[in-house]
Parts: C-alpha cells; sequence; structure tokens
C-alpha cells in the first residue's frame, strides 16, 4: 500500500460526501413535489407524460397498489426484453447481423436487466445489436434505476407519515426520477464520455491492421449513452464483455474516478434526502456514516491483500512487491483497482475494470462480503437506502431488547408486523445465494462450468449466486454461466433477491406511514450519533458473519490458507 493510493481513496470519499447534500436536496424537493430547477423545461413534458399514460399524478396509492403497479410495470419490462431478443435477427438497426439470443440466455439477461442486476453470460459486442443495447438494455438500465429510487422514497415516506393510508404514487415517482433525475445527468455523462474519447455511433465494426501487419476486428456502437446510465445507475452491464477494463468504455483515470463517483452519487444523496423528509438531516448523517464505516473497512482491507502480491512468487525467484498485477489494468494500478472493485460490489452495480477472478483469496473475499451483507453500503440507487433501513429497524429491535422497552425508530414505534416483514426481506438473501450454490457444486451440470476445482472452484459458484440474488452482476471470470443451468437458476436468483425483498419492505412502509410518531423521551434510544451509528454497523456484521461464514471458510478462507502453506499458487 502507498501513499498515493490512499491519497486517492481520501479524495474519492470526500467528493461523495460532497456530493451528497446538494443531489439530497435536489431529490428531496422533486419528490416532494416541490419546483426545481428543471421543472420549466420539463414539467410540462412530465404533464404530457401522465395525459398520454391516463396517469392521475396527484392521486396517491395504498402500499399493496403501489406495489401491484411496480410489479405489472416490471413484468412487461421483462417480456418487452426478452422478445426484443428473441427477434432481434429481423429487427433493424443490427449492422452486424446479430442472430436471435437463445431462449435460456434471453430469459436470464431480461431478467437480469429487469431487476438492475446486469449479469451477463453472453459478450455484448458479439450477441447483442444496436438496437436491443439501446431501446432493451440501456432503457431498463433507467427505469429500474428510477424504480428503485421510486422504492426508496415510499419507505421513507412510512417512516416520515402519520396516521397515513398511502406512500405516494409509483408512475408519479418513476417518471420523476427518469426525467428529472437519471436523463438529465446521463445526457451530462454521456457528453463527458465522448470527449474523453467513448464511441457513440450508430456503425458497426471497423477493420484496422495492428503494428505486426495484423488485421483486428474493432467492435463499435452507442457506447457513451450505455455507459453513462450503467453507472449512474449502479446497473453495471457493460456494452463490450470487458466491461470498465476495455478503453473503450473507460478510456483513462479521470473517467475511472468519474466512473467510481457516479455509481455512489445518487445512493449518498438519497441518505440526505431521508434525513431532509425525516426534519432532521443528522440521520440521514449517521445512515452515510455507517455506510461509510463498513466501505472502508472492504477497502483497506481488499487493498492490503492485493498490496501483498502472490507469496508463491519466491519460490520461482520473482519480485512480488509490486503487488498483485494479474488481472488489473497497468493504467489504473493495485489502489484504484482495489477501490474500484470495493465500489462495484458495496453498491449493485457489478462493472469492473479488473478481473475479481484473479484477485487474492482474501481480496476476492471482500467484493463477496459486499454482496453479502445485501449491498447496503450505499447500494444501488434506491435500493441501498431502503436496504440499510430495514436493518435500521433490526438494530433498533435488537436496542429495545437490550432496553426492555418497544423499540422505535423516528418516533415510529416497530411492532411484529414489522419485525416480521423485515427479517422475511432480509433471510431471503441467504436463502437464495447459499441454497443455489449448494446445488451448484454438488450437480454435474453445476461442476462442469467451474474453471477451477478446491475452493477456489467453490468460490466461484459461490460468487455468481451471490452476485444474482444481490442483483450485482459482477462474476468470477472462471465460470462458464451461459449454460441451461446457470441461465435459469440465477436469472431465479435475480428475480427473488429484487422482489421478495420489495414486496416486504413495501409492507412495512405501508404499516408505518399508518402509525402515528411519539415525542421522544429521556428513554429514547438517539439515531443520529455515533452509538446508533456502532450498533448499526455491528448488528449488519454479526448477522453477516453468523449467516456467511462457513460458506466463506469453505472458499476464500480456504484457499488463502492452501496459498499460504504453499499448496496453491
Amino acid at each position: 500500500m502507498t501513499v498515493s493510493g490512499w491519497i486517492h481513496i481520501l479524495l474519492f470519499a470526500a467528493l461523495v460526501a460532497a456530493v451528497a447534500r446538494p443531489l439530497g436536496g435536489y431529490m428531496t424537493r422533486l419528490f416532494n413535489g416541490e419546483r426545481t430547477l428543471l421543472s420549466p423545461l420539463l414539467g410540462p413534458v412530465e404533464r404530457g407524460l401522465y395525459r398520454l399514460a391516463g396517469v392521475d399524478a396527484k392521486a396517491e396509492q395504498h402500499w399493496v397498489t403501489y406495489a401491484v403497479a411496480m410489479l405489472l410495470f416490471n413484468v412487461a419490462g421483462l417480456l418487452l426484453l426478452y422478445a426484443l431478443q428473441r427477434l432481434q435477427g429481423i429487427l433493424p438497426l443490427n449492422p452486424n447481423g446479430m442472430a436471435a439470443v437463445p431462449a435460456d440466455l434471453a430469459f436470464n439477461t431480461a431478467a437480469s436487466f429487469v431487476t438492475n442486476t446486469n449479469w451477463q453470460n453472453y459478450g455484448g459486442e458479439s450477441t447483442m445489436s444496436h438496437l436491443v443495447q439501446m431501446a432493451g438494455l440501456t432503457v431498463q438500465n433507467f427505469v429500474s434505476a428510477a424504480t428503485g429510487i421510486a422504492l426508496a422514497v415510499a419507505l421513507v415516506r412510512g417512516f416520515t407519515r402519520t396516521g397515513a393510508r398511502t406512500v405516494g404514487n409509483f408512475w408519479t415517482d418513476l417518471t420523476r426520477g427518469t426525467l428529472y433525475l437519471l436523463l438529465p445527468l446521463s445526457l451530462l455523462y454521456a457528453l463527458f464520455l465522448v470527449w474523453q474519447g467513448v464511441p457513440q455511433t450508430l456503425a458497426g465494426t471497423v477493420d484496422a491492421t495492428t503494428l505486426e501487419g495484423v488485421k483486428q476486428t474493432i467492435a463499435l456502437g452507442p457506447v457513451a449513452s450505455q455507459e453513462a446510465i450503467k453507472m449512474l445507475g449502479t446497473n453495471g452491464g457493460g456494452f463490450f464483455n470487458a466491461n470498465s477494463a476495455h478503453p473503450f468504455e473507460n478510456p483513462n483515470a479521470l473517467t475511472n474516478l468519474v466512473q467510481m463517483l457516479s455509481i455512489f452519487a445518487i445512493g449518498a444523496g438519497l441518505t440526505n434526502l431521508f434525513g431532509c423528509m425525516a426534519g432532521d438531516e443528522r440521520q440521514g448523517w449517521a445512515i452515510l456514516a455507517a455506510m461509510g464505516l463498513l466501505f472502508f473497512v472492504g477497502v483497506a482491507a481488499v487493498y492490503w491483500a492485493e498490496a501483498q502480491g502472490n507469496p508463491a512468487f519466491a519460490a520461482f525467484g520473482l519480485d512480488g512487491s509490486a503487488g498483485n498485477m494479474e488481472g488489473k489494468e497497468t493504467r489504473f494500478g493495485i489502489a484504484m483497482s482495489a477501490l474500484f472493485a470495493a465500489v462495484t460490489t458495496a453498491a449493485s452495480c457489478g462493472a469492473v475494470n479488473a478481473m475479481h477472478d484473479s484477485f487474492m483469496p482474501l481480496g476476492g473475499m471482500v467484493p463477496m462480503v459486499n454482496m453479502m451483507l445485501g449491498e447496503i453500503i450505499v447500494g444501488g440507487v434506491g435500493a441501498g437506502l431502503y436496504g440499510m433501513l430495514l436493518f435500521a429497524i433490526v438494530t433498533m429491535f435488537v436496542a429495545g431488547l437490550m432496553v426492555g422497552r418497544t423499540p422505535e425508530y423516528l418516533g415510529k414505534k416497530l411492532e411484529a408486523k414489522e419485525v416480521k416483514m423485515t427479517m422475511l426481506a432480509v433471510l431471503c438473501l441467504p436463502l437464495m445465494m447459499l441454497g443455489g450454490t449448494a446445488f451448484a457444486v454438488v450437480l454435474d451440470t453445476g461442476l462442469a462450468s467451474l474453471a477451477n476445482s478446491g475452493p477456489h472452484g467453490f468460490s466461484e459458484a459461490l460468487y455468481a449466486y451471490v452476485s444474482a440474488a444481490a442483483n450485482n452482476g459482477s462474476a468470477f471470470g472462471g465460470l462458464s454461466g451461459n449454460t441451461l443451468w446457470y441461465n435459469l437458476t440465477l436469472a431465479a436468483g435475480m428475480l427473488v433477491g429484487r422482489f421478495l425483498v420489495i414486496v416486504p419492505m413495501l409492507a412495512v412502509a405501508g404499516s408505518l406511514a399508518a402509525k402515528t410518531r411519539s415525542a421522544a423521551s429521556a428513554g429514547t434510544f438517539p439515531t443520529h450519533g455515533g452509538l446508533f451509528v456502532g450498533l448499526l454497523a455491528g448488528v449488519i456484521l454479526i448477522v453477516g458473519g453468523l449467516t456467511f461464514f462457513p460458506a466463506l471458510a469453505l472458499g476464500p478462507v480456504a484457499e488463502h490458507l492452501a496459498m499460504r502453506a504453499g499448496l496453491l499458487f
């Protein structure tokens, strides 16, 4: 580890903190229906969209109606994206003549992009036409991200409203999140990327002759527009198979920094929205502080592990002092590769600028742990906040048990219904992560796709199911996932990991909204100070540790011990 590396990491953290409040204030005004800077320009467009869709923007919905609208919208998106892929061969904007995507892969991809996972069992530049990339994948990047933001706002309303039967209007929240937030930011971001050299064209491939005189076919397409929302919406699905390690997606150190910042920006801003809507910004800063504490532990661990290098190098007379550079881009180096890995798995992004499969065992374990915790360390846009607030409910329940009083959060009593629904949302993730892995490592159809045996092969399968259920989308590249087994089981993990968390969470929102807020008393546990931050982080780590340590012990921990003993290299 170097001083320069830590300076870059601290600079990144400072930038995230700096953008949280202005973005949070803007989103607060936006979702409260107040006038914003873009209202004169986009207000007529918003009202026109409501008229076309027959939506009454002022008619709010009960949590059940909100959930049904969200589910129907996502089912429609899944079917449309599936159809686009299956009909790709006869549709326009296909300059390279891409054939129809096979049925099982098309289903996996549709489930992946609708759930904001963007797991890719294919190479984007060699599988998807420009039409599917734009009208299918990029559109879902926008609306899946807007869905997550809308759901987080609905839960915040549950905490902040008193005696209410409604949690907002899904169609209004979806429209405003897309039109006023994601589209303007993505437009500016795409222009920045084009300036930095990222392609944005409807042309197909071009041929070039290398210095060795060999012909090389270079894929092009509408990359910058997809790259922008890929990062801002914490989607992660790359236009190219190499994702953000590809120079056409991530050309230089500046774009690398901006990409990492954009992954965290909206998620960090939503914590400030929570504080603003709660009437106490300290509540939002406390949530962000808990996220930051867990994040720095992860960054330090993965940076340390990768800076150590491979101990087996010494046996071959090689100098390992430069750290583990296998699978990393030299233009980014150890520190920025480690930081990117921590950022993209702390959020549900899944974009990568290095090969996680080539990380040292403990370095590769950190991204896994980030996802196992439910990606609540800033997390996906919206999903990170509502995931962290669910853990806050668990934390206050534990605190209530310790002091012998009814737990409450922001003045709302947390009773049996809220705790049960919260635990249902929290426990469905390990069920899919560990259950899927268990079947994959004992069935021949699952084992056949692993590139390695032993603990690293186990880690490849574990990482895949953790990534799917956590709606991340990154992978250990040694796994060949484009098989019927993995396409179907990973798709199931993505759908459960997204929607079986959302529906109980909305039930909690509806229940809390109907409650009245009680005034703070001398016995009220403060939720804006360091004690709450520490307790929240501790509960998250204890729950995650008790749930996942056996699986980690069989995979990365066992691999680390074997490597140190000289049994692996």
